[in-house]
């Protein structure tokens, strides 16, 4: 089947559920807002109840699952606030598809869109499966209260049954409900990377038409005009994505870090011990996942960096030294603005690139160390 949007369905879906997505109830918001609130609470209740280096192990556990929280939230809030840039990129991503809808590039990246979005939301969904099956425990422990699936002080009895079997029900909802909106949103930005790199292909093909590499041309100023044209439209789209996830980015850089710190030092000092090995499933795939959610960030921003530069390669490339002079410096304007690479950055601090990735993964290493130091 021939896709007619790069959003996918299972996105978009996820979207109007968070209340992302344009004249979505507000309810939904309302609905958000008082879920993650209320669990946010009772988490950072527990951590101030066990908030003691004699029992690190723990608080590291709680803090893994209370981060993602926090940033789901942050992350929300931002999409909530900025709902006009997001309306504007939608609009825009809706008039190229009117144009171009008939295009390869665009059916292309579509495909891919689709493929990477319902891949990404599979591994978070796949994290929380593993991740609850590890934790569950149904037997009775002789009065002592056994783990809950999410690490929260609640204001009621909840170790016996069978209040404990409907909280840890609650819970796993909760967090399937929490895993698929993280998905949803790093789907998101990938999304509208795949597709500012059709447009960018769709400029490629359109250089490749007009200037073909033979002795019969003829490029009319207003073909010339209309690549600029489309070529500052992509520039004006990427800024609109720097705006809605560039506090975004910034959150996601610095709680990741923490959260495979976090993650990280519980397998490494649980390895050889009786727990070592439901540990190891419980967080392997969460860890997996946490990490694959800084990497889509970063790798977006290197592709948006890497994808805006091949502009001014495929104009040079072109035949612009052989056309009449004011159609040579229409194409000679685009190739001196894409020598300025487009780029994501994490609160205008930094770019996201590779080496951030890399950057991120080694302070993280460097944080494990020194809890394992102060363990």
């Amino acid at each position: 089947m021939i896709p007619t949007s790069t959003v996918s369905k299972p996105v978009k879906i996820g979207l109007h559920l968070t209340g992302v997505w344009p004249n979505t109830s507000v309810l939904f918001k309302l609905l958000w807002t008082l879920v993650m609130g209320t669990g946010l609470i009772f988490q950072y209740q527990y951590l101030l109840n066990h908030f003691s280096t004699n029992d690190l192990p723990n608080l590291i556990d709680g803090l893994s699952t209370t981060l993602p929280y926090n940033l789901l939230f942050f992350k929300l809030v931002v999409l909530w606030i900025n709902n006009r840039v997001f309306v504007d990129i939608l609009r825009a991503m809706s008039k190229d598809w009117r144009k171009y809808s008939n295009m390869y590039a665009m059916i292309d990246k579509a495909v891919l869109s689709h493929r990477c979005s319902k891949l990404i939301i599979g591994i978070y969904s796949t994290a929380v499966l593993l991740y609850s099956t590890a934790s569950i425990d149904l037997r009775n422990n002789g009065g002592s209260c056994r783990e809950m699936l999410i690490k929260m002080e609640l204001p009621f009895a909840s170790c016996e049954s069978p209040i404990y079997e409907i909280v840890m029900f609650v819970q796993f909802i909760h967090l399937l409900a929490v895993a698929w909106s993280i998905g949803v949103i790093d789907a998101l930005i990938v999304t509208l990377m795949l597709h500012i790199g059709g447009q960018i292909d769709i400029i490629h093909q359109q250089l490749d038409e007009i200037c073909p590499n033979d002795e019969h041309y003829d490029l009319s100023s207003g073909v010339a005009r209309s690549l600029v044209s489309k070529h500052h439209k992509i520039i004006a789209f990427s800024e609109s994505i720097e705006s809605l996830f560039s506090q975004i980015a910034l959150m996601q850089f610095l709680s990741n870090t923490m959260i495979m710190c976090c993650i990280g030092f519980l397998v490494v000092t649980t390895l050889g011990t009786d727990d070592g090995i439901r540990m190891l499933i419980k967080t392997s795939f969460f860890y997996i996942a946490m990490t694959m959610e800084s990497f889509i960030f970063c790798f977006a921003g290197e592709y948006l960096s890497n994808k805006s530069k091949t502009v001014g390669d495929a104009a040079y490339e072109s035949l612009w030294y052989i056309l009449k002079p004011r159609d040579g410096r229409i194409l000679l304007l685009m190739i001196m603005r894409s020598q300025r690479r487009l780029t994501i950055t994490a609160g205008k601090f930094m770019d996201l690139s590779l080496q951030g990735f890399t950057n991120s993964l080694k302070a993280s290493a460097s944080y494990i160390s020194v809890l394992y130091a102060m363990y």
